[in-house]
Order: C-alpha cells, then sequence, then structure tokens
C-alpha cells in the first residue's frame, strides 16, 4: 500500500497531537471542576483568551524584543562559539588553556552574572544578549571541537602525506565530517537562547516576554503571565524547528542525510 504524505503526516505526529489534546482537555477539565484554583493553574482557554486579548502588546513589542535578543545572541555566539572551536582543533595548547574555563564559566549560575552584565551595560538591550551569549555559547563550542576532533585520523594523515595543509584537510575533510555534531549544538544553542533572555529580562528589563510575565506574576494576572509562558514555549519551538529544518536541507543538498 502506498504511503500518501497525509498518512506520514498522521503517522509520525498523530500520537503527539493525541496527547496534547487529551492533556489539554484533562487540564482544562480539572481546571473547570475547581481541583485547582483558576489563579493558580488558569484553563488553556482562559490563557488563550487572554493572549487574543493582548496580542497586539505581546506580538507587536515584547515577542519582537525577546527574538531581537534571542538572534543577536544567537549569531554572535555561532560566530564565536565555531571560530573557538576550530582554534582549539588545530592548535591543542589553546585547547589545553581554554577548555577548562569554558567548564569553570558554566557552573557560574546566569542568575549571578546577570547584575554584573547591567553593572557593565546598564538596562540596554546589550545586557539581555550577554546573557543569552554566554547561555548559547559554550554548546556551540563544545560541537564544534568535538566534531572536528572525531574526524577519521587515518584520512588526515592520507591526505597530509598527500601534500595537503592542515586547512585544507579541516576544509575537505573536517568541517564535512563535524557537521552532525555543528548541527546537534545549533539545536541546543537555539533553545539555551530563549532560556538566556528570559533570564535577562526577568532580572533588568523594560520589554520583552520575560519582563511581562514577570510583571504579570506581580499582579497575580495568572491569564496574562501563562501567554507570555506559552509564547516563550512556541518561540523556542519554532526556532528549533527552523534549525531543524536548514540541517535537513544541508544534508540533502549532500546526499547524506540522517
Amino acid at each position: 500500500m502506498r504511503t500518501t504524505p497525509i498518512n506520514k503526516l498522521l503517522s509520525d505526529y498523530g500520537p503527539f497531537v493525541l496527547l496534547v489534546l487529551l492533556i489539554l482537555t484533562l487540564w482544562e477539565l480539572v481546571v473547570r471542576l475547581n481541583f485547582i484554583p483558576s489563579f493558580i493553574l488558569p484553563a488553556p482557554t482562559a490563557i488563550w483568551m487572554a493572549l487574543l486579548k493582548h496580542r497586539k502588546l505581546l506580538f507587536g513589542q515584547h515577542l519582537l524584543a525577546t527574538l531581537q535578543e534571542v538572534l543577536l545572541g544567537f549569531i554572535l555566539s555561532v560566530t564565536c562559539g565555531t571560530l573557538l572551536g576550530i582554534g582549539m582543533h588545530m592548535f591543542r595548547p589553546l585547547q589545553k588553556a581554554l577548555y577548562p574555563f569554558l567548564i569553570i564559566s558554566q557552573t557560574i549560575p546566569l542568575i549571578a552574572l546577570s547584575p554584573i552584565f547591567i553593572m557593565w551595560f546598564g538596562y540596554t538591550l546589550w545586557s539581555k544578549v550577554a546573557v543569552v551569549f554566554l547561555t548559547a555559547f559554550f554548546p556551540i563550542v563544545v560541537a564544534t571541537y568535538d566534531g572536528l576532533h572525531k574526524s577519521d585520523r587515518a584520512y588526515e594523515e592520507l591526505l597530509l602525506t598527500m601534500g595537503a595543509s592542515r586547512w585544507q584537510v579541516l576544509r575537505t575533510l573536517g568541517l564535512p565530517l563535524a557537521l552532525p555534531s555543528f548541527f546537534s549544538g545549533l539545536k541546543l544553542s537555539i533553545v539555551y537562547c530563549v532560556i538566556g533572555a528570559t533570564i535577562g529580562e526577568w532580572l533588568g528589563g523594560s520589554k520583552g516576554l520575560g519582563y511581562y510575565s514577570r510583571r504579570m506574576a506581580g499582579s497575580m494576572q495568572s491569564d496574562e503571565m501563562f501567554a507570555a509562558v506559552f509564547l516563550l514555549s512556541a518561540l523556542g519551538i519554532v526556532l528549533f524547528l527552523g534549525i531543524a529544518l536548514l540541517e535537513k536541507i544541508t544534508f540533502k543538498k549532500r546526499g547524506s542525510y540522517r
């Protein structure tokens, strides 16, 4: 029997969609039957109504502000992280010197660093971008370095004995073989970017979905707060799927999609 695109979609995503609908239905019933007070956990329909009611403010101002912080931090982290990962692969003393500092940077809670960034950059866009950058930088460096480090040593030695330079080996062998690991790092990093932007806005923002959710939580407007949380989740999912689509296109063009 021939599989149609619709049947494939149902097979791939049908169970997930059914589970989501079941969870939303149970959630709605639990709140409407007063098992949980609505000010603690609003019903999905109430969240949806709050989203529609404040759509101009949420989409026109706060979502755009958060997206700007996420994309700027992501671009900076990918650029710097990729270059550092390549540098650590090419120059082992650099890897031995910097890798411990990268590990140390991940042991410091972001919530403790945010006030420092506010002191340096003020209550500006760049204090939030700095938090996003620090959140997303580490996965990119590790993914790039690990992907290059796991390339086939035998092929590297063969190319070197044939007269290829280390940079030629990197371009023709190392980087293509590192792509799967690199894209895994990108997908992880873009989700971390949304988390970092939210933390930055919570601690020192005047706009953005994180700031909006904090303000609504302070005034006990749970419907609006959950609407902002829903948008943050949706933003992370959309950006993740965008990277996954880019990965699929890249590997299809190379004829090696996994």
